[in-house]
């Protein structure tokens, strides 16, 4: 009798794990323990430093101060040119409506591979004494991946919807989730075309705010060299500063906001400066 209630618990999985609120303001999800993992140090920079996104950062703190509040708020869709701060805005954007508001706002991070778990983290945070935004980084779904479906319920769906106290951010180079391809594809094999790619594309409309991030100018590039060098007190020639951030951004393809990071901390090692992004 013992042995078949030992197999019953086994089917049954782990039982979810007593989860301490108070040991961080960041998590991450880790579904085969039903756990989550404090971050004590998240890795983000402030927000006053993130500069060219001005317009859509402003949109997204103003959604997160409502949400923390506890009035209604949007779950927000961040897509765009890779490198521009989408996934840096959300955690810079946090952190700051957190320190603002006093009010005990958590971030819980679900990898993409985890997506499938959905149900499983909406149950335990619903009981959870804190407003929470579930983040989900660099989400796509490839052809034959049905794990959107998850999503697409925890967002909007089912019978219960989603948790008053949980909201949804994700990050995505895609504007719909899905490659184009792909979404072609069904709607030219299609017999009812407009009918398959709509299944589709209703995930991205279950986010009520689309924010757009598109590669940036000389000017906003330039501008985020200098805040950071401002703010790190890396003490360089304008000139130099310049010359050497456009040479940098030349070799590296392109003009982004991770591309001005990545001089700036070669620049700090160079000139033997330590940095703390918070």
């Amino acid at each position: 009798m013992t042995r078949l209630a030992e197999a019953v618990e086994r089917l049954a999985g782990p039982p979810p794990a007593d989860n301490d609120w108070t040991a961080a303001d960041c998590f991450v999800w880790a579904p085969a323990r039903l756990q989550l993992q404090p971050v004590p140090r998240p890795n983000r920079i402030a927000l006053k430093l993130i500069r060219g996104v001005d317009h859509v950062r402003d949109i997204l703190h103003e959604n997160t101060v409502r949400f923390a509040d506890g009035y209604p708020a949007n779950n927000v869709l961040l897509w765009g040119a890779r490198g521009m701060g989408k996934s840096s805005l959300v955690k810079a954007v946090h952190e700051d409506v957190r320190r603002e508001s006093g009010v005990s706002l958590k971030l819980v991070e679900v990898h993409r591979e985890d997506i499938s778990t959905l149900p499983v983290l909406l149950d335990i945070l619903k009981a959870a004494p804190h407003r929470i935004i579930v983040f989900c980084d660099d989400l796509s779904f490839d052809h034959d991946d049905t794990a959107y479906k998850s999503l697409k319920a925890a967002l909007d769906g089912g019978i219960e919807g989603r948790p008053d106290n949980v909201l949804f951010y994700a990050t995505s180079n895609r504007r719909h989730l899905l490659p184009r391809h792909m979404m072609e594809n069904e709607q030219s094999t299609a017999i009812n075309p407009s009918e398959a790619v709509e299944e589709k594309v209703s995930l991205s409309d279950r986010f009520g705010l689309w924010l757009g991030f598109h590669k940036c100018n000389q000017d906003d590039y330039l501008k985020m060299i200098e805040t950071y060098a401002d703010h790190f007190k890396l003490d360089l020639d304008p000139e130099i500063l310049k010359m050497e951030s456009l040479e940098w951004a030349t070799t590296r393809g392109g003009r982004s906001g991770r591309v001005a990071w990545q001089y700036i901390q070669d620049l700090a090692g160079r000139l033997k400066v330590r940095i703390d992004r918070d």
